[in-house]
C-alpha cells in the first residue's frame, strides 16, 4: 500500500515539495532548451548538405542537457520517494495520497497556491477538483472516538 497522508503531513511538507518542485522544473526546463538547440543544429548541417561543427562544444552542449535531464529525473524521484505524486511537472501539480472516511482520495496542490485547499478521486483528476470540507480536518485519534 502507498504511503497516506493528513491534511496537517501534506501541509507540512509543502516548503520542501516545493523547493524540489521547482528545482525539476528548472532542470527539465534546461534540458529541454539545449535539446531544442542541438535539433535546430542538425537540422542546420542536414540543410547545408554537412558543415563544420565544433564538436567539443557540441558534445560539451549534449553533456549538459544529459546531466540536466538526469537532474530533473533524480529531483522527481526524491518527490515521489516522500509518497507524493506529481501529476504535471510543467503546472506544479502534486497530488497526497489521503485515507478519509474509508477512502482513498487525493489532496491536490498546485505551485502558487498558498495552502492545500483542494481534493478530488483518482477518477476525477484535476478537472475534478473540491475544496476541502471538515472531514479533512480530523486528526486520526478524532475520527475512530
Amino acid at each position: 500500500m502507498s504511503k497516506t497522508f493528513t491534511l496537517n503531513e501534506a501541509q507540512t511538507l509543502l516548503p520542501v515539495l516545493e523547493a524540489l518542485l521547482k528545482r525539476a522544473q528548472v532542470a527539465a526546463s534546461r534540458a529541454n532548451e539545449l535539446e531544442f538547440e542541438m535539433q535546430q543544429l542538425s537540422q542546420r548541417i542536414y540543410l547545408s548538405g554537412g558543415m563544420h561543427v565544433d564538436i567539443v562544444a557540441a558534445a560539451r552542449r549534449r553533456a549538459e542537457r544529459d546531466k540536466a535531464a538526469q537532474q530533473a529525473k533524480d529531483t522527481l524521484a526524491e518527490i515521489d520517494a516522500i509518497g507524493v505524486r506529481v501529476q504535471d511537472l510543467e503546472a506544479g501539480l502534486l497530488d497526497f495520497p489521503c485515507q478519509v472516511e474509508g477512502a482513498m482520495v487525493l489532496l491536490c496542490w498546485k505551485l502558487g497556491e498558498s495552502a492545500i485547499s483542494h481534493w478530488h478521486t483518482e477518477e476525477e483528476g484535476f478537472a475534478g477538483r473540491k475544496p476541502l470540507d471538515l472531514r479533512f480536518g480530523k486528526t486520526e485519534r478524532e475520527r475512530f472516538n
